[in-house]
């Protein structure tokens, strides 16, 4: 299959990631994830009219009046109290407002006289400091649209209208398979050859991110029989499988030919970009499959811009890569011919590319907060350029 470029890769994978499925969890479980149904509220929020401040309530025609003071009104409280003509009641925040109240003076605009409250505020006006029943949602009203990004905020707000559980997309299950027999778990001492796994670190750091919690790891070293095995386990388990490594043109990289006797469509494999060139896609009914590079670097950068809008699609949720143009701060160089992610740092209107962009190297990574994207046709960029910058979700 002949190499692709950039634009089209990423068309195939949003015309392959369609598949949402909806699960109802726990209001307490659902922060980052995306309603997947309108929410009606079920009751008056709030569900009865209540004073805003701590202070005193009247009837507004009784402002000019002596008021006989003749209880009070305190959060929470579940006995009503009833004021007739010429009376007031000391009431709190949050408490609900005595029959026939319609107003509250705030405590620090009265006064007494022989044991009658006055009201001391010639600006006040009939309802102030006074939430009516029903002023944050009214029983039936639509609370909160299909599609809304569950913020703290709407987590909150959810919760203070009475819901327990809510209607999500479901978060995808996902598969991290390594291959490579070099791969040893940090921890444990180097042998010669070995090199510390870092892969399935930090994949399983960014899909916790956006809300994906359901992670599995499998190890297949480098035996194409085991990892057929293993790689058809996690298809009929998993929705997205991220293999790592093995995916280049080596003797040892045979994952494009196991995946193709484990029955995936190969939709591509090869893009014509750096680092990532061997990135593999395909699916298998409507199972995604990616083969990212081994090297740390380039494994996180097609994450990044190949596998995180697919699962974002999937979510429903909101694109956490975001286009940007900025201005380069230094010259960098390049041949036509392929697209280049550079491991960047923005700041202020500026991107500055970073040293160590080989696609082994993840210090300059550990310090990036964006890529600097220059297109295939570009010679590279010089000083005060505008560049197309795609800042991380860090």
């Amino acid at each position: 299959m002949k190499m692709i470029s950039v634009e089209e890769a990423k068309k195939i994978i949003s015309q392959s990631a369609l598949s949402k499925r909806s699960e109802v969890i726990e209001l307490s479980k659902a922060f980052g994830l995306v309603t997947s149904e309108d929410i009606i509220a079920s009751v008056d929020i709030p569900n009865f009219a209540q004073s805003s401040m701590d202070g005193y309530a009247f009837k507004f025609k009784d402002k000019d009046l002596l008021l006989n003071v003749v209880g009070e009104m305190a959060a929470g409280t579940s006995q009503q109290l009833t004021l007739y003509d010429g009376e007031a009641a000391r009431i709190f925040t949050g408490a609900p407002l005595p029959n026939n109240s319609d107003t509250v003076v705030m405590q620090e605009k009265i006064r007494f006289e022989n044991n009658f409250l006055i009201v001391d505020d010639q600006d006040i006006l009939q309802g102030n400091n006074v939430r009516p029943k029903g002023a944050e949602v009214k029983k039936g009203e639509l609370a909160m649209h299909k599609g809304t990004h569950l913020s703290a905020a709407a987590i909150g707000f959810l919760a203070g209208i009475g819901c327990s559980h809510v209607k999500v997309y479901a978060p995808p299950k996902v598969a991290i398979i390594l291959t490579g027999s070099e791969l040893q778990d940090p921890g444990n001492p180097l042998e010669f050859g070995q090199v510390y796994e870092a892969n399935s670190y930090q994949l399983k750091a960014v899909l916790k991110q956006i809300g994906i919690n359901d992670i599995e790891t499998f190890k297949a070293n480098d035996d194409p029989k085991v990892l057929h095995k293993v790689l058809e386990k996690a298809i009929d388990n998993y929705d997205v499988i991220l293999l790592n490594g093995g995916v280049s043109v080596g003797d040892y990289d045979f994952v494009t030919q196991v995946a193709n006797t484990c029955g995936v469509e190969e939709k591509f494999h090869k893009i014509s970009q750096k680092p990532g060139k061997p990135l593999f896609f395909g699916t298998k009914d409507e199972k995604l499959i990616f083969g990212l590079p081994g090297n740390p670097s380039s494994s996180l950068t097609c994450f990044y811009e190949y596998v995180l809008p697919a699962l974002e699609n999937i979510m429903g949720l909101p694109s956490q890569l975001k286009e940007i143009k900025a201005k380069a701060t230094h010259d960098y160089h390049k041949n036509p011919g392929l697209t280049h992610f550079l491991k960047a740092f923005y700041n202020n209107g500026n991107v500055t590319p970073l040293h160590a962009q080989e696609s082994f190297r993840l210090h300059s990574f550990a310090q990036a907060n964006c890529l600097l994207v220059l297109p295939e046709e570009s010679l590279g960029c010089k000083v005060d350029d505008e560049v197309t910058v795609h800042l991380l979700p860090i």
